[in-house]
């Protein structure tokens, strides 16, 4: 894939989470309903899209194995969460703080590779993996947050996903892939 494609593909992603994002946030009966769902659907787009930026600039970039392995467990998690509905409304507070958690770590660690690399606009992406880090510790010490703004958290994890792909997207160079 040349470097154009995979560029519009990261803003044609980050299109669809952030409107995804705002649906939630709109209709957030919906969202809670089919939380489990809509997460495991648009985990394994995320998932697949972030390993195959792997498999076409993984040998470029550095620690890019945090992005092989936020995919790779990405898509096992949004195979779970579609597979076993039962399990997953009573794990899914649990299950998405750690998915938040992991995401802002890998968000993290990538900002600091863009860095290196001297591409600018690389605070941006940092700033999006201290939010979603911050979300997911604000998740973790109390769970029933989660739980009781789902359809809030899972748009506003949406937005900040999508927008995070989005800056990938627009700032990438074709020496970055």
């Amino acid at each position: 894939m040349s470097t154009k494609t995979m560029k519009t593909l990261n803003i044609v992603a980050g299109g669809l989470l952030v409107a995804a994002g705002i649906y939630c946030l709109c209709n957030q009966d919906i969202a809670v309903i089919s939380a489990g769902v809509l997460l495991g659907a648009f985990m394994l787009a995320a998932g697949v899209a972030e390993i195959v930026v792997f498999a076409e600039a993984g040998r470029l970039l550095m620690g890019s194995g945090w992005l092989l392995l936020d995919g790779v467990l990405t898509v096992l998690m949004s195979l779970f969460l579609l597979f076993n509905q039962w399990f997953t409304l009573l794990s899914l507070p649990l299950l998405f703080t750690l998915w938040l958690l992991f995401s802002g770590v890998s968000r993290f660690v990538s900002a600091f590779d863009l860095r290196a690399l001297g591409v600018r606009g690389w605070g941006w992406v940092l700033a999006v993996g201290i939010a979603l880090m911050v979300f997911g510790f604000v998740c973790l010490m109390d769970p029933w947050v989660s739980v009781a703004a789902m359809g809030v958290t899972v748009g506003l994890v949406f937005i900040l996903e999508g927008v995070s792909a989005i800056v990938w997207g627009c700032i990438s160079r074709s020496r970055d892939f």
